[in-house]
């Protein structure tokens, strides 16, 4: 029997339309008694279960799934860039042991040994050679390059920008900085050596470029070269306002002497505690004393320390060529973990250094305590020579490397020479200069030495113009650093208090003329505080309490 459908229209009021139901097909025929369909559920009443969302929390939902996605997603790559660049250091550091495991090293330079060219660094006889490397002990070997350096041969190894002339040349200074362009990438200890002497020319304007975001031990070398009854807590606290000028991640400033060994265990304190497992990195300029202080570390550590006891066997080779060390030298100072690096000397053009001769070398680093060279000269009265026209008119020469005309300024103004001791200070003139220094210049007016030293020599072509203002009476106004050399301070020796400049002549304001080799800088800062006297006239900065704490503190 076929299906029997049925149909239901409901007439609704005039205005609605008519609803037709229709009920499912039933594949069994309907019974008379069949039970009737269930009633429909009744409505809720108003109130009762979910709430549908609306179409505002819809779109609001879909905006956090949206950006919790994209978080995710930004996490992920975070991750993943991470990974990738500790993947890239973890090959560089393989890569770089590698190296330093397949090619051997002169213990004394850094330089690769080799037995090929004579005359180039790392060299080393081929039947010494084979001998060494047949009993594994080719860290043993010292290159005859660096034999010769240690027996005071000057044998300079550094050619191009920054190079110095009188050797033949192997490697440039630009390589030398790539092999430490590494650190910046590298979680590393950097201890930076500056030279108290050469203070503004060997600081390393660039350096965060080399250290990157690492800590910094500051170290300043050579304070034993600084003028008798030298307060050092002056010389600290003025190291100290230099270095908060520019704002790099020091953790300390420690004031060295590595032949005296004064403040070396306070920097072996300092390494040991902010070390934590890296590898500290020895860092400066060329010639600033990285060898002889890390000389002076071990000799120091020794005393506690068998590795570095150890190590002091094969230390790299001091000497008076900048460009002395041609590589990263490693050095097993340490019975944790981490190891200790001797790097090639940063070759910087400005200083003096990049422009004489290698012979002429020497003449420029002082060897004993600095003396202080007045000019006027003072006599036994206390007075002036000439000191109706003090120096105006005048002209100082600084052996062949710096002249100064003092072109207008106060008759009481004194100028104090800080530097190396064999260079001769001479005084003319300032018409007759130019002929006197041709005159002089390798004679008496040394470096450049020698006929053949003054024929190659450029001369002083690069000119400043300085304007110096007395502001005060007591203490120097400024010091004039020559880069690579020493310093000049310039004083208004005997100014009356209250003097009122009025004459042309005679005024609060010096007018100076310095000429040095062209590449070689000349920088204008304040006072170093040296000497008998300085504590009466150096002004400490007044800080409030938090930049106190956030200053690095000094040690000696």
């Amino acid at each position: 029997m076929a299906p029997v459908s049925h149909s239901l229209s409901l007439s609704l009021l005039p205005f609605s339309k008519t609803l037709t139901l229709k009920p499912s097909l039933c594949a069994f025929p309907c019974r008379a008694s069949s039970t009737p369909p269930p009633p429909p559920p009744a409505a809720e009443s108003e109130g009762a279960g979910t709430a549908a969302p609306t179409r505002g929390e819809v779109f609001l939902e879909m905006q956090r799934s949206s950006a919790a996605a994209d978080q995710i997603m930004k996490d992920y790559k975070r991750q993943e860039d991470y990974r990738e660049r500790k993947k890239k250091r973890r090959e560089k550091k393989l890569v770089r042991a590698k190296m330093a495991s397949n090619v051997a090293c002169c213990y004394g330079c850094g330089a690769p040994l080799q037995i090929e060219e004579r005359d180039a660094p790392g060299f080393v006889e081929p039947e010494t050679y084979e001998l060494k490397k047949r009993h594994h002990q080719l860290k043993t070997v010292l290159c005859g390059r660096c034999r010769l350096l240690s027996h005071g041969h000057m044998i300079t190894a550094v050619g191009g920008h920054g190079g110095y002339p009188g050797g033949k040349q192997f490697i440039s200074a630009e390589e030398l900085r790539e092999k430490l362009s590494h650190l910046r990438h590298d979680k590393v200890l950097i201890v930076k050596l500056v030279d108290i002497v050469d203070f503004n020319g060997s600081f390393l304007s660039r350096v965060r470029d080399l250290a990157g975001g690492n800590p910094i031990i500051f170290v300043i070398t050579k304070v034993d070269l600084l003028p008798r009854d030298t307060d050092l807590n002056c010389v600290g606290d003025w190291v100290v306002q230099a270095v908060v000028r520019k704002k790099l991640n020091v953790l300390s400033v420690h004031l060295t002497s590595s032949k005296s060994l004064v403040g070396i265990t306070g920097v072996i304190s300092a390494i040991q505690n902010e070390k934590k497992g890296r590898d500290v990195y020895i860092l400066g300029s060329a010639n600033v004393g990285k060898s002889a202080f890390i000389s002076a570390l071990l000799k120091t550590m020794a005393k506690n320390d068998p590795a570095a006891e150890a190590a002091q066997k094969y230390k790299p080779i001091q000497s008076a060529v900048p460009g002395t060390t041609l590589g990263p030298i490693q050095i097993e100072a340490f019975v944790a973990s981490g190891k200790l690096y001797d790097t090639p000397g940063v070759h910087l053009h400005h200083r003096q250094a990049a422009v004489v001769h290698a012979n002429d070398l020497p003449a420029l680093a002082p060897q004993s305590r600095l003396k202080p060279r007045y000019y006027p000269v003072p006599t036994v009265n206390g007075l002036t020579r000439d000191a109706n026209n003090g120096l105006n008119g005048c002209s100082l020469f600084w052996g062949g490397l710096v002249r100064i005309d003092v072109i207008k300024g106060p008759k009481t103004t004194r100028l104090t020479f800080y530097g190396p001791r064999r260079l001769q200070i001479s005084t003319v003139p300032s018409n007759g200069a130019d002929d006197f220094y041709q005159r002089e210049v390798g004679l008496t007016l040394t470096p450049p030495t020698g006929k053949d030293g003054a024929e190659t020599w450029p001369g002083l072509e690069a000119v400043r113009q300085l304007q110096i203002k007395y502001t005060k009476q007591n203490g120097p106004a400024c010091d004039i650093a020559i880069s690579g050399l020493g310093w000049i301070s310039v004083e208004p020796f005997g100014l009356p208090a209250g003097e009122d400049y009025d004459d042309e002549e005679d005024t609060g304001e010096l007018h100076l003329a310095v000429h040095v080799p062209k590449p070689v800088e000349v920088f204008m800062r304040p006072p170093l505080p040296v000497g008998k006297g300085a504590e009466s006239w150096y002004q400490y900065a007044e800080l409030s309490e938090k930049e106190e704490e956030s200053r690095p503190k000094w040690f000696y």
